[in-house]
């Protein structure tokens, strides 16, 4: 049964709502776990569609994976004392990007993997290529197989990756956290260079060293690691979502309310802040909350963005940063710079009376219209976002269709939202035909 979102627009969104743990820390977390044989204790982490794929993927391997229940319900518990069979298979990963994650710390622990493809949001080239060239300069052997990656380690699996000076072509996020993970059980010294400085690669350096890995310089463009022989267990809180609390601000300004964003790190939010004060957006900022406030479209004013690697906007930003430009008085440039496949949410924000242009990697956006409800379909998680803030502010009822991406990393939206005055509910596809 597919779920639809129904949302009918014109409330202003007024009150507190909280910004779960993220989606985009949690997973490498999770996969770190399998670097060693004691108990890992993740906290904060998001009740989504991506971490019921990682914990099945998990489990599929021999690990022990415990979730939490009652006020302990954001806390995982992972044991990989065994490691049976270090494979992960297509069947579980096909929806998930992230599964190249578990590649690394395969190889560091068991000396051998075999990882499907990964699958994921349909966004645009996300090249594996770059996490098996950094492998196989510490030593590893990869070969494909059937739509699967196999991987050793040097002597056939039996000897450890040895430390490597390996510099990215391109900023790679997951591709950075792959190595690094690999690079702390290699022998001797690892340097990497051109590295993502995103916060979700300096929370996955964070818990690693609390399991006893020897890195320097995580959150910069350099990284130096000292290969260890053991790591150990350790307990950790993931971060904040970053894209979540960037998409409830949005929400707030587009419908023009007063909405605190609480239990966020305003810190990682910079370039978004700064583009919101540029569109006319109030905002109050505290230590782990910010508080905005806005007029609506009578008050909103554009302001031109192009994604960048961070601290540049986030390219998970752009889509729902689109939705609020259809509310700005004038033309915005919405640049996308990260993947080449991120406007599909363009043709259904036009559905609902949004004047947008696609020229390569530039939309333009007219401002200042009066969206309209209608039927609208999801093609990934982030263009979900777009059309639901969109829905907001539309005039009448809209219908959205296949909001299993929204799952995948938003925990309990539509509940969270309607806390705060949204007029959203979800209804399955059967009570749909009426």
């Amino acid at each position: 049964m597919m779920d639809k979102f129904v949302i009918r627009g014109g409330n202003p969104l007024l009150g507190t709502i909280k910004v779960s743990g993220a989606k985009n820390s949690a997973l490498p977390c999770m996969a770190a776990a399998i670097l060693t044989e004691d108990e890992v204790i993740l906290e904060n982490i998001p009740q989504v569609r991506d971490i019921e794929t990682e914990r099945k993927l998990l489990e599929a391997m021999g690990a022990r994976v415990e979730l939490g229940y009652g006020r302990a319900q954001h806390r995982t518990v992972i044991q990989c004392a065994v490691l049976s069979d270090p494979v992960a298979k297509y069947e579980i990963v096909k929806t998930m990007r992230a599964s190249s994650l578990v590649l690394g710390p395969l190889i560091a622990r068991t000396g051998m993997a075999r990882v499907a493809m990964p699958g994921g949001c349909n966004i645009g080239g996300r090249p594996i290529d770059l996490h098996i060239k950094g492998l196989e300069s510490m030593g590893a052997t990869i070969a494909y197989d059937h739509g699967y990656l196999e991987a050793r380690s040097p002597n056939e699996g039996k000897s450890p990756l040895r430390g490597a000076h390996i510099v990215f072509d391109k900023i790679t996020v997951t591709g950075t956290e792959d190595l690094l993970m690999a690079a702390v059980l290699a022998e001797g010294e690892t340097l990497f260079e051109n590295c993502a400085r995103e916060p979700e690669v300096t929370d996955l350096a964070a818990l690693l060293i609390a399991m006893g890995a020897k890195i320097e310089g995580a959150g910069t463009s350099t990284i130096r690691v000292q290969g260890v022989s053991k790591l150990h267990g350790a307990r950790h809180k993931i971060n904040p979502d970053r894209i979540e609390a960037g998409t409830f601000l949005i929400a707030g300004a587009i419908t023009g309310g007063d909405l605190k964003v609480d239990c966020c790190n305003p810190e990682h939010l910079g370039s978004l802040l700064g583009k919101l004060e540029d569109c006319g957006i109030k905002l109050d900022v505290g230590k782990d909350h910010i508080r905005v406030r806005s007029e609506g479209a009578s008050g909103l004013k554009c302001a031109d963005i192009a994604t960048e690697e961070y601290p540049g906007f986030p390219t998970d930003m752009q889509a729902q940063y689109m939705a609020l430009a259809t509310q700005c008085d004038g033309t915005t440039t919405v640049t996308e710079n990260i993947f080449e496949n991120r406007f599909m949410h363009v043709q259904e924000l036009n559905r609902m009376g949004a004047n947008i242009t696609v020229n390569g990697r530039t939309a333009t956006v007219r401002g200042g219209t009066q969206l309209q409800s209608a039927a609208v379909m999801c093609s990934d998680l982030r263009a979900s976002a777009a059309l639901v803030l969109a829905a907001l502010v539309a005039d009448g009822e809209s219908i959205l269709d296949r909001v299993y991406h929204m799952d995948r990393g938003y925990e309990h939206l539509e509940e969270k939202l309607r806390g705060v005055g949204a007029q959203i509910r979800r209804m399955g596809e059967v009570f749909s035909k009426r």
